[in-house]
């Protein structure tokens, strides 16, 4: 539905885009960690000895992926991929450039480190965020030193910084939807470059620097990064809308419908474990469970000490390798005597 309003809006006079297509390519960016995320979550629980390290590491791998992915676009298209996706561009403040020469230096580079880094870190952030408070509901008093304090008031600073980023963002979009900015959202106006829509004479600008060059090494290699890059754009366009539905699917809002048809019955416990099901001693220190707690992931019970050192320096369930995290511990209240 975005993307039919967006090519509706393209025929308008003019070649700054509509407030629709610059939210709509924004959705699409938004849409495609998640996507990416849960794939590698689904891997990593099929096998977490093999896939393990790609979900502890999906962070770091991510955005390596996406700064390859970017630079690429930024570098042909002087777009980011969701913008190229929607038939926009970058324009640097001053002189326009043609689009297969790619943006300034200092515009590009401006460009890649926002559109990448500052994703990553608010994920990074957000995380700790999510951390601190598991750690402040189990009341747990870590030793802490000068630079953990400034660092925990830093987190505990993130609410604040982020609820008026939003309201920024808010004021720009209406800015520009009331024709006083040329800009819709901070991250361009920090990165000093607007959003145009691509003109004719940019596409036959890139056609134009498709004629092969005049070593014949240099226009294979050429030709072959233009495949793969050709091939990645063209399967991220294909599957953009299957990972809106995968978004959709897996968002908070529907789980409880997720939950109605994918339901199944628990499996029973592995057999070399059957024997000891009505135990009630710890999988890990084997002595009786003191201040039980169920790992949600796996369903096993443990003594909450050392399932929660074991999930907070491994986090994975100790028994079966699920990726388990300190908020999937549940306390367990037994009946006195």
């Amino acid at each position: 539905m975005a993307e039919a309003g967006a090519h509706l809006t393209s025929t308008s006079i003019g070649e700054q885009p509509s407030i629709f297509e610059v939210l709509a390519q924004e959705s699409l960016l938004e849409a495609v960690r998640p996507a990416v995320q849960h794939a590698v979550k689904v891997l990593a629980e099929s096998s977490p000895a093999r896939f393990g390290c790609l979900w502890r590491t999906f962070d770091e791998l991510y955005l390596l992926l996406d700064l390859l992915l970017q630079n690429h676009f930024l570098s042909r298209y002087s777009a980011s991929f969701s913008e190229n996706f929607y038939g926009l561009k970058r324009v640097s403040e001053g002189r326009e450039r043609p689009v297969h020469k790619g943006l300034r230096r200092p515009a590009h580079w401006r460009s890649l480190l926002l559109l990448c880094l500052v994703p990553y870190l608010r994920a990074k952030l957000e995380a700790r965020l999510v951390r601190q408070r598991d750690e402040e509901d189990f009341s747990i008093q870590l030793a802490r030193s000068r630079t953990r304090r400034l660092y925990s008031a830093a987190v505990a600073a993130f609410p604040y910084i982020s609820s008026a980023w939003r309201v920024w963002v808010f004021c720009q979009q209406l800015l520009y939807v009331f024709g006083s900015s040329r800009t819709h959202s901070p991250l361009l106006w920090l990165a000093r470059v607007r959003l145009t829509r691509l003109t004719a004479a940019d596409f036959r600008n890139m056609e134009a620097s498709d004629d092969p060059a005049h070593s014949r090494v240099g226009w294979m290699m050429s030709q072959a990064a233009r495949g793969v890059a050709t091939s990645l754009s063209t399967f991220l366009s294909m599957g953009v809308f299957f990972l809106q539905f995968l978004e959709w699917w897996y968002s908070p809002d529907n789980q409880s419908t997720v939950r109605g048809l994918t339901s199944l019955p628990a499996p029973p416990p592995p057999l070399h474990l059957q024997q000891d099901s009505n135990s009630r001693s710890c999988p890990l220190c084997h002595k009786v469970c003191a201040n039980a707690t169920a790992l949600s992931t796996s369903g096993f019970v443990f003594c909450y000490p050392c399932i929660y050192a074991h999930v907070k320096a491994h986090r994975c369930c100790p028994v079966t390798g699920f990726p388990s995290a300190p908020q999937h511990l549940i306390k367990i209240y037994a009946p006195e005597g």
